[in-house]
């Protein structure tokens, strides 16, 4: 399914070119993991400690429920990040937009970390808290196709999904850091000092993703798929510019094309690839984050489950997708994309059912088998995601196209998930109805997958 080569011709040595590989792989690879702990640090938050600091209610349910709303709002607007900085990043560059990205998140969840609680100030509270969250979401819509862009516009050929697995590892690596750091926060406080002060050290660790910015922005290069288009494109509008000058004035709109917006040009001609790209992807993202988050609400508030120990479990099992990720990926270059993005979706899809049976019981042992098996299950989904949305659109409007499918799915799975859980299991009584949710999300990427395959082979 590739739309364009994965290497480019280069006038600089091979050293230069393996150097300058590395170093965009390993920035984007970073960006991503900071950018992914500082998202992952308040959906903890969220299932802990947010709802009664922020969210006071009459009961637990309804704190918890403002809480995940606040957590959904953060996905609500990552598509407008992923479309301010898709058309700017496909315009201008990839870098510059990841570094503004990272520039945004660090201030955001730095601020979360200093906000006063709705004891101190009131509804402002409430408000400063949705306003930072809303930030956190822009900053990772624009993050993740800059980040991905980085790393595969960069990968060598037949490389691509390799590449662009080490910007995927953000998300358990953030997820393992922010769990950790969450852990130590806990073990070194007592509860008391944990509800005053002790969640807010997770989120000042933020400031570390202003340094991250600048040295990117001091030491990377642009991604030399970018600079060829740039170059490309600037032949096309000489060459049509010089058309209409032969047609004479009035004649011709030669140099209307060459630098059409990527948007436009995406909304225009592409914008069935974006939903088939989003509903493929939206089952693994709603199931990560029921996996997070939703799961470790359940089972601390309605199995009465040890806290610290359903988030060892959560901790262990993602570092597995360590492994996973990039090995599924690296497959994905050898037989393709589809089948092992395919492969993913169906495994989720017959093991939803069984994992809440596992979960049900209130066992640690079995909450490890039933979500170890399905982060198994999104991992080898997860893992050539990266590649394959790059191959979906070409060069000028692949920032745009690849961020819009990729927060499509995130609005529609992933900050729904947590969220549309606890009403299923406050409406239903049964962990049943999140399992029939989840197949539902499952069979749509599958019916998405097929189409994207059929389209594949005709080309």
């Amino acid at each position: 399914m590739d739309t364009a080569p994965s290497a480019l011709p280069s006038t600089s040595t091979p050293a230069q070119d393996a150097r300058n590989r590395r170093k965009g792989a390993t920035a984007a690879a970073l960006a991503s993991a900071v950018e992914w702990y500082d998202y992952f640090v308040f959906g903890i938050a969220a299932a802990l400690v947010l709802g009664d600091l922020y969210f006071p209610a009459g009961s637990s349910s309804a704190g918890v429920l403002a809480s995940f709303a606040t957590f959904a709002v953060g996905f609500l607007a990552r598509p407008f990040g992923g479309v301010i900085a898709g058309h700017l990043g496909d315009k201008r560059g990839r870098k510059p937009m990841l570094v503004l990205a990272l520039t945004l998140m660090g201030v955001a969840t730095t601020g979360i970390g200093i906000l006063p609680t709705y004891e101190t100030i009131g509804i402002a509270a409430p408000v400063l808290l949705v306003t930072l969250r809303v930030m956190q979401g822009i900053a990772v819509g624009a993050q993740w196709g800059g980040a991905m862009l980085l790393a595969t516009e960069y990968a060598p050929e037949g490389k691509r999904g390799i590449y662009g697995s080490f910007v995927q590892l953000g998300v358990p690596i953030g997820v393992v850091t922010a769990n950790t750091v969450f852990l130590l926060a806990g073990a070194f406080t007592s509860e008391s000092a944990f509800a005053a002060w002790g969640w807010r050290l997770p989120f000042l660790v933020g400031l570390l993703v202003l340094v991250l910015a600048w040295y990117i922005h001091k030491h990377v290069e642009e991604t030399p798929e970018f600079r060829a288009a740039e170059r490309a494109l600037a032949e096309k509008e000489r060459e049509e510019k010089g058309q209409t000058t032969e047609q004479g004035a009035g004649k011709g709109k030669g140099g209307d094309g060459a630098r059409n917006s990527p948007l436009r040009t995406i909304l225009r001609g592409h914008l069935g690839t974006v939903f088939l790209a989003g509903g493929s992807f939206a089952v693994n993202t709603a199931t990560f984050y029921i996996l997070i988050t939703g799961v470790l609400d359940y089972t601390t508030r309605e199995l009465d489950m040890n806290r610290g120990a359903v988030l060892t479990v959560s901790l262990c099992v993602s570092l597995t997708q360590l492994v996973l990720i990039p090995a599924s990926a690296a497959l994905s270059d050898r037989i393709g994309r589809i089948r092992i993005y395919g492969l993913g979706a169906a495994g989720i899809a017959l093991w939803a059912v069984p994992m809440f049976l596992l979960i049900d019981t209130g066992s640690l042992l079995w909450l490890a088998v039933g979500t170890f098996v399905a982060s198994c299950f999104l991992s080898i989904m997860y893992g050539p995601q990266a590649a394959l949305f790059a191959e979906l659109f070409t060069p000028e409007m692949r920032y745009t196209g690849a961020s819009l499918g990729y927060q499509i799915a995130a609005v529609l799975g992933g900050g729904l998930a947590p969220f549309v859980m606890v009403l299923l299991l406050e409406t239903t009584g049964t962990s049943m109805s999140v399992a029939a949710y989840i197949i539902g999300l499952a069979v749509i990427a599958l019916g998405s997958i097929k189409v994207l395959a059929d389209r594949a082979r005709s080309r």
